[in-house]
């Protein structure tokens, strides 16, 4: 389930209370951690646990209405059913809470155990995993949290970090989870591509693809050519980028460009035109070990419309490209506006 929204509101609401600024999401992210008496004693060390959990579980049943299922979790579910494994939570989540989430989404029965109000999981791990007569070296703890990993470490069991929760991509890779995924898509992905065991970590230290791959990208501009489409997301350690993808066996980069635009985006773009190829290798700002030769162009729509985001990306701008150098940017997106500008200046300078 994704409460991120919903307990970020609802901390705000406590330092409302004890008199304090509140936070933008993106420090919530960055500030947060497990146990919640080291996340509230950095800010407020004079109030006691029980009045920070009156203030955070009054608001939280206001704002619960807003939580709902992680992108791919149904399907990650009934993948775990049909395959055999079972599959139990572990969570801070207060109970009454997980009752009535569980029952509304209908997860609880894909649920063989839930372990919640756990504080500290690290203290719980062992214990459940003797409950259950899990096998170690067989069982995967999956989670958004350093504290996660630390938990499945704690216990001597696999780990994987998902970056639709509460940590950056930064965190959990300082955490050194076993695996890093997107989402569960591609978790699931990957054990049924593995016969359902962990991928293994390549001999010489690197946790991405063993070829370079080839990816398109453009910077979409509207009607009038005066603002370009930005996107944020997770994977690019929630810096601002340009939407693309991978090119598919048998597409052209025109194709696989058309492709994953309109699957990212909803839009139909046209005038394409190439700008640059940039070479990407072990960027410490993509959430995993990757080589990619990335493909840049620009492109533009003759109507605007309503951007129709997937789960790829969380927020989207139209923004001048003078706006736009502004935004923390992912280096490939900022190398190709540079590129754009120094051609359209050169194009204007030969134009007098």
């Amino acid at each position: 389930m994704d409460d991120l929204p919903a307990a970020w509101q609802a901390t705000n609401y406590v330092f409302r209370q004890a008199g304090l600024p509140e936070m933008s999401l993106d420090r919530f992210r960055a500030e947060f951690c497990l146990p919640f008496r080291k996340f509230y004693d950095r800010f407020t060390p004079q109030l006691s646990l029980e009045k920070l959990e009156e203030w955070f579980h009054g608001h939280f049943q206001e704002v619960q209405h807003s939580v709902v299922e992680l992108p791919h979790a149904r399907e990650f579910l009934e993948f775990c059913r049909r395959r055999g494994l079972r599959t139990f939570v572990l969570s801070s989540v207060h109970s009454r809470y997980y009752s009535l989430q569980a029952a509304t989404i209908g997860f609880d029965r894909f649920i063989d155990r839930p372990y919640v109000q756990i504080y500290d999981k690290r203290h719980k791990i062992q214990e459940m995993l003797a409950e259950n007569g899990l096998a170690k070296e067989e069982t995967l703890f999956i989670g958004d949290m350093q504290h996660d990993i630390e938990s499945a470490r704690h216990g001597g069991i696999h780990s994987c970090a998902v970056l639709t929760g509460y940590n950056t991509a930064d965190q959990l890779r300082e955490a050194a989870p076993d695996l890093i995924v997107e989402h569960l898509g591609e978790l699931r992905d990957l054990l049924e591509r593995g016969g359902l065991e962990m991928p293994p970590p390549p001999p010489d230290g690197r946790r991405g693809e063993e070829k370079p791959v080839a990816t398109v990208g453009a910077l979409i501009f509207d009607a009038a050519g005066e603002k370009a489409l930005l996107v944020r997301t997770r994977k690019w350690s929630n810096l601002w980028g340009i939407p693309g993808g991978k090119i598919k066996w048998g597409e052209t980069a025109e194709e696989a460009l058309r492709r994953e635009i309109r699957e990212e985006t909803g839009l139909e773009i046209t005038g394409i035109e190439f700008v640059l190829a940039q070479d990407c290798i072990r960027s410490r700002e993509f959430y995993r070990d990757a080589h990619f030769v990335l493909l840049n162009y620009r492109g533009r729509v003759r109507e605007a419309g309503a951007v129709r985001l997937n789960d790829e990306a969380q927020e989207f701008a139209w923004l001048t490209l003078a706006e736009a150098r502004k935004l923390a940017l992912n280096r490939p997106t900022a190398v190709l506006i540079e590129a754009i500008e120094r051609a359209d200046g050169a194009g204007s300078a030969n134009a007098r």
